[in-house]
C-alpha cells in the first residue's frame, strides 16, 4: 500500500512584527492552510474555522512534507491544539538542505534553479490580502507553494539531489536522502 504523503502549507494573519516577535509565531494567526493528499490525489483548503480538520489531516499522514513547517507552520497551529505537531512524521526539507548544505535556502531558490519557475507572491503580501479579505487569492498562492513543494520533493526523491541558485545567481546542486 502507498504511504499517504501530504504536502502543506499556510498563511497567516499578522506578521512576526504585530505578535511581538519571531518567538511568538503560535500568535501568528493561520488565514488558510493548504495540502495535497497523495492518497485522495487533490488538494485541501482550509480556512481558520476548519483549522482543525487540517490538524486532523496532518496527523492521520505516514509522512508531512513541507518547508519551514518544522519552526514555522507547526508553531502557527500550535496557537490552536495542545498537540505537539513536531511529534506528526515530517519531512521539513528546509531542515534537510540547511543541515546538508549549512545555510537556508528559500523555495523559491530551488524551484527557480530546478525547474525555472517562481513563487507568485510572498508571506507579507498574503497578509495583506488577508487584511482586505481576500481569501481567495492567499488559497491560490497557497496552492501554489505547495505543488511547488510537492515537485521538489518528488524530484529529490527520483534524482537524489535539488538544484538551486546562490546569492550570486549561480546555479548549484546539492545532494538529498529523501
Amino acid at each position: 500500500m502507498a504511504k499517504n504523503i501530504v504536502y502543506f502549507d499556510l498563511e497567516t494573519q499578522k506578521s512576526a512584527e504585530e505578535v511581538g516577535g519571531w518567538g511568538n509565531i503560535s500568535k501568528m494567526g493561520m488565514s488558510i492552510g493548504v495540502t495535497y493528499n497523495t492518497t485522495r490525489g487533490e488538494y485541501r483548503i482550509y480556512g481558520e474555522p476548519q483549522v482543525n480538520d487540517l490538524i486532523t489531516e496532518l496527523q492521520r499522514a505516514d509522512l508531512v512534507v513541507g518547508f519551514n513547517n518544522l519552526r514555522f507552520d507547526y508553531e502557527v497551529l500550535h496557537g490552536y491544539t495542545a498537540l505537539d505537531l513536531s511529534q506528526v512524521p515530517t519531512l521539513d526539507m528546509l531542515v534537510e538542505l540547511q543541515n546538508t548544505l549549512g545555510h537556508r535556502l528559500s523555495l523559491d531558490a530551488i524551484a527557480t534553479a530546478t525547474f525555472g519557475v517562481e513563487k507568485t507572491a510572498e508571506g507579507l503580501q498574503a497578509i495583506r490580502w488577508f487584511k482586505e479579505g481576500r481569501l481567495a487569492e492567499i488559497a491560490e498562492y497557497c496552492c501554489y507553494d505547495v505543488k511547488i513543494t510537492k515537485l521538489v520533493h518528488e524530484y529529490g526523491a527520483q534524482h537524489k539531489q535539488l538544484h538551486y541558485a546562490n546569492k550570486f545567481g549561480k546555479k548549484l546542486t546539492v545532494p538529498v536522502k529523501w
